[in-house]
């Protein structure tokens, strides 16, 4: 079971309807319209938390639904807005529309929140319906249907370092020793099946989060191993700590290994192969990685990569690996609020783009026409009451609708769809 993973429907709570009613007391014979308007569905938000680390939740509660809005009342008595439905997810979660794959929300900060699905409005009372002319309308509007929609929710790790290399060259035994966390370590490939998170403190307000992401092997990016199961962890890191067993005690040429895993990220998502990257060259409490130690320094200061001999086991020169890191980290933090404070600027000067209220094409002989104002016009629309859908004609008629199709060679009888509704064309 991928617990990194989940997809499930979500559905908005429903508009309550609008109420038809009259004043009814003993001294007033002719009292007017009082139906109270109807109210609001709730939303369905998701919102990040640190206190969640996977999407179990969700891979077991696939539908989620948010309260409805109640209906209004006689005596000018609107109904009661639905609760709004708030979905806690861990922070690092994407959640994409599962038809067409749009991205809807990163959730990559804690507290950051999306709404995913609107609640309907609720429909109008009589009350709003009275006029010179019309002084006993027996109309309300139905409540609006809540949004409803299936989501994919997929889960990447949030960390500032990401931790890659063969399996077994140490990067449980460093996230281990650097930090609280506790990963599984023992002695062959695979040990770790899942990423594992740790902060490293190295002073009062001095700290960054360290990913220990699974071990890879060529062709890790086409799946092979635990491959593309768990390369996307590294995504949101800004930096690579490269470990590498410069012991070769398992059979292989360390620096042939540095460049299998490098391919493997290049070709997974190129963006990846230009983060920062510095190497560790771990195991230098074994004697055989005195021979090698010299050669792999000489090899990184040409690449033009700091590398650091270290020993997960005993701690030694894992100080300067991390202060190294930490330096880096500053530095890369800076640029990217740079970057950002210059996009929060151009996207201030952004202009909102206008649409028409409809739009109208043809499809297989029918008029079909899209636009919020007349789907919401439709769908709000009682078709059991006579006087509601006259109420509707009127209100398509003072959006353009009907002058619009008549210059588009629409004819009587012709059939107009919207939403899911159809209904015949008249002059």
């Amino acid at each position: 079971m991928h617990l990194d993973r989940a997809k499930i429907h979500v559905k908005a709570g429903d508009g309550g309807n609008g109420c038809i009613s009259f004043r009814r007391e003993k001294f007033v014979p002719r009292g007017g319209p009082d139906g109270g308007d109807g109210g609001k569905g709730g939303d369905v938000i998701f919102e990040a938390s640190l206190h969640l680390s996977t999407l179990i939740d969700q891979i077991y509660t696939q539908h989620y639904r948010a309260q409805n809005g109640e209906h209004g009342k006689g005596k000018l008595m609107h109904g009661k807005k639905g609760k709004d439905l708030i979905i806690k997810v861990p922070v690092g979660t994407i959640i994409r529309d599962a038809e067409t794959g749009e991205l809807i929300a990163d959730l990559d900060e804690s507290g950051k929140r999306a709404l995913v699905a609107r609640g309907g409005i609720g429909g109008r009372g009589n009350a709003h319906f009275k006029s010179s002319t019309y002084q006993a309308p027996r109309v309300a509007e139905k409540g609006e249907p809540g949004e409803e929609r299936w989501l994919e929710l997929e889960l990447k790790l949030i960390a500032d370092v990401g931790l890659v290399g063969f399996p077994n060259v140490g990067k449980s035994s460093l996230l281990a020793r650097v930090s609280a966390a506790r990963p599984k370590i023992a002695s062959y490939p695979f040990t770790t099946l899942s990423p594992n998170l740790g902060v490293v403190r190295l002073a009062p307000g001095k700290s960054f989060v360290m990913a220990d992401i699974p071990g890879l092997i060529e062709g890790a990016h086409e799946g092979a191993g635990l491959g593309d199961e768990f390369l996307k962890h590294v995504e949101r890191t800004k930096l690579l700590i490269h470990v590498i067993d410069a012991s070769g005690c398992e059979g292989r040429d360390p620096l042939e290994d540095y460049h299998i895993i490098n391919r493997e990220i290049s070709l997974y998502n190129p963006r990846l192969s230009k983060l920062p990257q510095l190497i560790a060259l771990n195991k230098i409490d074994l004697p055989q990685t005195g021979k090698n130690l010299p050669r792999f320094l000489e090899f990184f200061r040409k690449e033009g990569k700091r590398a650091f001999p270290i020993s997960a086991l005993t701690g030694e020169g894992i100080h300067e690996l991390l202060w190294a890191t930490y330096g880096l980290l500053e530095r890369i933090n800076e640029i990217l609020a740079r970057k950002r404070e210059r996009k929060h600027v151009s996207s201030s000067k952004l202009v909102r783009k206008k649409f028409p209220p409809f739009m109208i094409r043809k499809e297989g002989g029918k008029f079909v026409v899209e636009g919020e104002k007349v789907r919401r016009a439709v769908v709000m629309t009682d078709f059991e009451n006579e006087e509601a859908i006259m109420l509707l004609h009127r209100k398509l008629r003072s959006l353009g609708l009907y002058s619009a199709l008549k210059r588009l060679g629409a004819k009587e009888g012709d059939t107009i769809r919207i939403d899911d509704f159809e209904f015949e064309y008249v002059e």
